[in-house]
């Protein structure tokens, strides 16, 4: 089901005219309850497809509002296994496809062929593993294969051609294009070479393609549709449900609308 269902929303955003938003949420942060509560009203929102980050000590590539969420969230007392649970919870009232964002140790340490059957119990439709080349996917990306999940890989500015034949070869479900070299982190302004980056990476897969890092306004959403698929939102997302405590399911749902260029009022 993981691959169809992140087929399904993507075909469906073309079909509205739109690009698909990808909001990024770590589980346990500010708690487990409140993250479910955010991507709920993510996905009533109109989120095309959730990135639910599993919170890891190192995470590398990410900048210092992931990282700060990722402490909170472990401090929290935020395991693998609760991140399962809150898949569990929220897959009977989300239809979009839920990812899991994180890192390859925890998926080690359970043991790659058991955790990708745990994740596709629950309910998780594909995985973003950034500190997993593709040199060393093979078995992750075998078990990801049998239980129907897609593994997503990320390409970068920086990629070469080669490595961009390969990652759009073994990918499935769409590619993550990074849109700059550097962690994450909210930027003012998008990198002036994007739309040729993006047109080279293109050359080299049918898949979808979705753009992260950095994002934060209407106006960078807008100008990413012109070029890609997808739009990922993270640290700013986070940004601002930090700055609204007890308000932060309502915050991030009026922060989508707002990115979609349709802000919403947030009840008092």
């Amino acid at each position: 089901m993981g691959t169809a269902r992140i087929a399904a929303a993507f075909a469906a955003s073309r079909a509205r005219g739109e690009v698909a938003l990808i909001p990024y949420v770590p589980a346990g942060f500010p708690s487990l309850a409140t993250s479910a509560a955010i991507v709920a009203a993510l996905a009533a929102a109109g989120a095309d497809l959730i990135e639910i980050g599993i919170p890891f000590s190192d995470p590398l590539a990410d900048g210092a509002t992931i990282q700060r969420a990722t402490q909170i969230a472990l401090k929290g007392g935020t395991t693998f296994d609760r991140c399962l649970d809150l898949v569990r919870t929220l897959r009977p009232q989300v239809a979009a496809p839920l990812i899991f964002m994180g890192y390859y140790n925890p998926l080690h340490y359970r043991g790659v062929d058991r955790a990708i059957a745990d994740c596709a119990a629950a309910g998780v439709d594909g995985l973003i593993i950034p500190d997993l080349p593709p040199e060393e996917a093979g078995d992750l990306l075998a078990a990801a294969r049998r239980h129907d999940l897609a593994l997503i890989f990320l390409v970068s500015p920086v990629s070469s051609d080669a490595r961009l034949a390969r990652v759009g070869a073994l990918g499935s479900g769409f590619l993550y294009c990074v849109s700059l070299t550097g962690v994450t982190g909210a930027r003012s302004e998008l990198s002036q070479t994007l739309p040729e980056y993006v047109a080279r990476v293109r050359r080299h897969t049918d898949l979808p393609l979705a753009i992260g890092f950095g994002l934060s306004t209407a106006a960078h959403i807008a100008a990413v549709g012109r070029l890609a698929d997808a739009a990922v939102v993270a640290s700013a997302l986070i940004d601002r449900v930090s700055a609204a405590p007890g308000q932060e399911a309502a915050v991030a749902a009026a922060y989508l609308h707002e990115l979609r260029g349709r802000p919403a009022s947030i009840p008092a």
